[in-house]
């Protein structure tokens, strides 16, 4: 951009750049981020004095409203984030608001982070996490100076909002129905531990535990087994092969997510094993394609619509002024499909 004089306005750019530092950096020290180290303060200060920089108060007025809601994805394969974002979109498009969406890998804490101060430096209204792998710690600094809902965590926070689903009920539902159909050698996939997020907060670790509490309140605990892979069509169809590969064989198989259900599905095929003739099937999720005709998959539903617009509305009611903490939960049910029969 040119000034009236004809010279070319100093920008966040040529600030990092006369810093050696990255324009994240600068952002932060504009807006007095916490974690600001003095030394990283100094440093961008003085370049800021050195250039003479100013930012446009144009674009730090639009702070106080951009009509701009990001939303922080794992990533994008998995069909569930779809009818979340469903939700999402139908709650903040009647307030006149628009979703940014970003992906923030969802194995990489660090890639979250990139992701969120993308958004932050975007100047979003609001943001949406789901499915955080970053620190309870950093999503609080963050939601101090921008309204903030992390989906699926079950942390409690006095910062940001909460939305989930009862995940121990829902996996109990899950299990609970394979050992009513006569099922003992019952499996599950669940994901490794990613980032540095206490594991007991995360819901592929309430749904596991969940699953061996069930199991053993039945007298079924020598027959546990879990694979720990992904919440991914990958990961479901490697923990499928891994199950199916131990003697005896598991008769049915409860996969955390719906997309490592699908993976499963896939393995079972390639086995040359019957679903659910020989092995039943139950995920988790509902997603939509879980209903498709071919598929016909169990499924424990937790309403991604109602999440995610209980997430736009949170957020809405942050803008508006609301300052204390929200925790809503999802009570889920089982939607039962062809994927599951009694055993052989």
């Amino acid at each position: 951009m040119v000034t009236r004089d004809g010279r070319r306005r100093v920008t966040i750019t040529d600030v990092a750049s006369h810093a050696r530092v990255s324009t994240t950096a600068v952002s932060k020290v504009l807006r007095n981020a916490y974690g600001v180290s003095e030394a990283m303060r100094a440093k961008v200060q003085a370049a800021i004095d050195e250039l003479g920089y100013r930012p446009q108060a144009a674009a730090r007025a639009m702070r106080g409203r951009t009509f701009t809601f990001g939303v922080v994805l794992p990533h994008i394969r998995n069909p569930f984030f779809a009818d979340i974002l469903d939700g999402f979109d139908e709650q903040i498009a009647g307030a006149g608001y628009q979703a940014i969406i970003v992906q923030g890998s969802g194995r990489d804490a660090e890639a979250e982070v990139r992701a969120i101060d993308a958004l932050v430096d975007r100047q979003v209204d609001g943001i949406l996490v789901v499915a955080a792998v970053v620190p309870r710690a950093r999503l609080e600094e963050m939601a101090r100076n921008t309204p903030t809902v992390v989906l699926g965590r079950h942390d409690r926070s006095a910062v940001y909002d909460s939305v989930l689903d009862d995940d121990e009920a829902g996996a109990e539902l899950a299990v609970e129905h394979l050992i009513a159909l006569g099922h003992r050698r019952i499996a599950h996939i669940t994901q490794k531990d990613v980032g540095t997020v206490r594991s007991v907060t995360l819901l592929h670790t309430i749904r596991a535990r969940a699953y061996e509490r069930v199991m053993a309140e039945h007298g079924l605990a020598e027959h546990i087994a879990l694979a720990a892979t992904a919440y991914t069509e990958e990961g479901g169809h490697q923990g499928t092969r891994e199950l199916l590969a131990r003697t005896p064989r598991p008769t049915a198989i409860f996969a955390g997510a719906d997309q490592a259900a699908f993976g499963a599905l896939a393995a079972i095929h390639e086995a040359g094993l019957a679903v659910p003739g020989d092995v039943s099937v139950v995920g988790y999720d509902n997603a939509r394609a879980a209903a498709l005709s071919h598929i016909s998959l169990t499924s424990v539903d937790q309403d991604g619509v109602i999440m995610g617009k209980t997430a736009g509305r949170l957020l809405l009611e942050r803008i508006e002024g609301r300052t204390t903490a929200v925790r809503f939960s999802v009570t889920p049910t089982l939607v039962t499909r062809r994927s599951t029969a009694p055993p052989a």
